[in-house]
């Protein structure tokens, strides 16, 4: 059996793109007819789309828009532009979305106190879109539930909706449509989506990768997470980066506590189509690790980075999510590791959409998927934690010929990536495996000696 030890490994500069890609019109075009004919084969007569600032990845996929201090409700027909019903300060915002939308001023998605005396009724809004007596809703929240009676859009929406379709009519949860793991509309990329996960991940790996070469002791957790040097990208979550007592409470922002020699430390910086996250300690050896752990490389990393390399190797189009669920299972599965979230899930504008991987799961992986690698160890004990998260995509042979001609520079860093794997780290890929990372499984255990990564070549 093949062991991870710890050596050491020179990253390369991989480089940055220098331009963020575009998802054409166009796109959204073609993604509003997909969406149609889906909504069709369901049987709906409309479909109503719920975002907020937080939940606003469904409705950007479709519409390029997403509301800000506001929520927003989309309402798409079987002809004609998509209505967007939207507050006081999104209403003129809309504008700049890719895809045209008949827009409709309802003031009660603005924030209190603001003025209300200028829009029809929610009720007349959705009766002039068509929605009436005997309709069959389908609304597209963020989750998908054991039941589709269940919908976690606003009750004044719901309700309302199921006022205007009676008792002859349907209203339920359809969230399923864009995101279910296995053909949901949102889990297959088009190229010009992947290309612009590649950016973002560059933007957070970069980030991280910055963060890692330049932490030293007597820094605060404020100072450190400067070292991200994140520009402005819209978040798909908070910048999360605690060291000390509190690293092990996990998804905390950052304070004013100086980081000291020995500390846990977790990191993980999240832009719209990319999140990245190490965890270690604050250390230059194994000598410097907190008393009893001093068997942390043996104990915890060890395993870890062989599971995500058998992981990895077995990562390609037509693999089951059950295979790779079973790999983390036989390696990670002492209760030890405390692994209990899936070991692995899709990524896109949001951080996590779903995941096919799962006990027994036949769900089979398909071309233009992208993945978060989020195996994620949680000891409850003075070990901590280790870990690496990172954004890859699957592509068949054609999608990697159309990514390769339309964006070479980008197509460029992936093949060094995928170099570095294997030659550095032992980690053969699959060809239809695309890694988007600057720190490609990079994963230095002792943070402070950046130069030392984990490594499975004999």
């Amino acid at each position: 059996m093949v062991t991870a030890r710890l050596a050491e490994v020179d990253l390369p500069d991989f480089g940055m793109p220098q331009a963020m890609p575009e998802v054409p019109a166009t796109t959204y075009e073609a993604r509003l007819e997909r969406l149609r004919a889906l909504t069709e084969r369901s049987g709906y007569d409309r479909l109503v789309i719920y975002a907020d600032r937080e939940h606003s990845a469904n409705l950007a996929y479709l519409t390029g828009f997403d509301p800000r201090f506001e929520e927003a409700v989309a309402v798409v027909g079987p002809t004609s532009q998509p209505a967007i019903l939207v507050g006081n300060e999104c209403y003129g915002m809309v504008g700049a979305a890719p895809l045209a939308m008949r827009r409709h001023l309802f003031q009660d998605l603005s924030l209190p106190g603001q003025p209300r005396d200028r829009s029809p009724s929610l009720h007349e809004i959705l009766a002039d879109e068509g929605i009436g007596a005997g309709c069959r809703v389908g609304v597209i929240g963020w989750k998908t539930y054991a039941s589709r009676e269940m919908i976690e859009a606003p009750a004044f929406i719901v309700d309302e909706l199921r006022r205007l379709v009676g008792p002859s009519g349907t209203v339920e949860n359809a969230t399923r449509l864009l995101i279910d793991a296995a053909d949901g509309l949102r889990v297959v990329s088009e190229v010009e989506q992947l290309a612009f996960f590649e950016w973002a991940a560059c933007q957070t790996s970069q980030g991280v990768r910055q963060l890692l070469s330049g932490l030293r002791p007597g820094m605060t957790e404020h100072e450190a997470v400067r070292l991200l040097g994140w520009n402005g990208t819209p978040l798909s979550c908070h910048l999360m980066l605690t060291a000390g007592p509190r690293a092990s409470l996990g998804l905390l922002s950052p304070g004013d506590r100086p980081i000291e020699r020995g500390d846990p430390l977790t990191v993980a910086f999240g832009i719209w189509g990319a999140l990245n996250c190490r965890a270690g300690f604050v250390v230059e050896d194994a000598a410097e690790l907190p008393s009893g752990i001093d068997d942390y490389l043996e104990r915890l990393v060890q395993p870890y980075f062989e599971a995500v390399a058998e992981w990895y190797g077995a990562l390609r189009v037509g693999q089951t999510g059950g295979a790779l669920h079973e790999i983390v299972e036989r390696r990670l599965g002492n209760p030890f590791f405390g692994i209990f979230l899936n070991p692995g899930h899709q990524i896109h504008l949001d951080e996590w959409v779903n995941s096919p991987i799962s006990p027994g799961s036949t769900t089979e992986l398909r071309s233009g998927m992208a993945f978060q690698v989020d195996i994620i160890p949680a000891t409850g004990t003075d070990y901590f934690t280790t870990n690496i998260e990172d954004g890859v995509a699957l592509a068949d042979d054609p999608l990697r010929e159309t990514f390769a001609a339309a964006y070479p520079g980008a197509w460029q860093r992936i093949q060094a990536r995928r170099a570095f794997m294997a030659d550095a780290l032992g980690i053969d890929l699959h060809p239809d495996v695309l890694p988007f990372s600057n720190l490609p499984a990079f994963l230095p255990p002792f943070l402070l000696d950046s130069g030392r990564a984990m490594t499975v070549l004999a």
